[in-house]
């Protein structure tokens, strides 16, 4: 005789009911009816299942470790998965931002030109290959993969491809293209606050103080939490209002960038101005 369930007919409903938010909430795949095809004999399917898991689990759960893990299964079960591919990528870059022992800057690229050697007007893995290349220093192999994506009508994003161009000008020392190149990211999307701090930064270096304090004005002055926490900004800001004579103010902004973190690259210069102010 078959074993009776023992899950009652309402609690099976109950259970449906929420495997169904799942597929919704998360946007999995395979939920609304199921392939004759068992994920071990499809390959293609099997995944499409790890890179929604490696998606969720990085950003949903900010579980990057674990999600590179499923990104890269993801990659050898179907090589043509460009999303995956460009997934890794974006895991690879992100892990630098903890430091050089983490950071795989050589794998990332090569991830990001999977992508696109698998869908060429992949334009945000474009995008991405650019980013990397200016993490590499190799700024003038960045400019000719940014330079083209400025120029796409298609690209629904253009304050990245400009304000990319312009931060490959800036590290590379050319800072009339760099001003000229942040200046058009900006006007896109005048809320974009690295735009408007890259130009800060650009605007400082070229002894234009006036116009870098109104920039990284514009950059902490967003709405956008994550533009308040801009510490590299208030550094910035502090080093142009010192230059100026706005003695007052620096110390408002360095005293906000160390108030931010005491440890990182920037909250360490912030103190040591601090330090030498008093």
């Amino acid at each position: 005789m078959r074993q009776a369930s023992s899950i009652p007919q309402a609690g099976r409903l109950r259970v449906a009911s929420f495997e169904l938010f799942l597929c919704l909430a998360l946007g999995l795949t395979g939920c609304f009816g199921r392939s004759s095809k068992t994920p071990a004999s499809d390959p293609e399917q099997q995944s499409r299942s790890e890179y929604d898991l490696a998606r969720d689990l990085w950003l949903r759960q900010a579980r990057p470790r674990e999600a590179l893990e499923h990104a890269l299964r993801s990659c050898e079960l179907d090589d043509r998965n460009y999303e995956a591919e460009h997934i890794v990528a974006l895991l690879y870059l992100e892990f630098c931002q903890a430091g050089p022992d983490n950071c795989r800057l050589k794998e990332a690229e090569r991830h990001a030109r999977r992508a696109l050697e698998t869908k060429p007007d992949f334009r945000e893995a474009r995008n991405t290959l650019g980013v990397i290349l200016i993490h590499a220093k190799r700024y003038a192999d960045a400019i000719a993969v940014l330079k083209p994506l400025t120029e796409d009508m298609l690209y629904v994003t253009p304050e990245n491809a400009w304000g990319n161009l312009g931060w490959a000008y800036l590290e590379s020392g050319a800072l009339d293209r760099a001003i000229d190149a942040l200046r058009r990211s900006v006007a896109a999307q005048p809320n974009f606050c690295v735009g408007n701090f890259r130009l800060g930064v650009a605007y400082e270096k070229k002894g234009e103080l006036e116009q870098a304090v109104q920039a990284l004005d514009a950059a902490l002055g967003t709405a956008e939490p994550r533009c308040k926490g801009l510490q590299d900004a208030y550094l910035a800001r502090g080093r142009a209002e010192l230059k100026l004579g706005r003695g007052e103010a620096a110390k408002s902004d360095l005293g906000r960038c160390v108030e931010l973190s005491r440890s990182t690259r920037a909250g360490k210069e912030c103190d040591s101005i601090l330090r030498k102010l008093k």
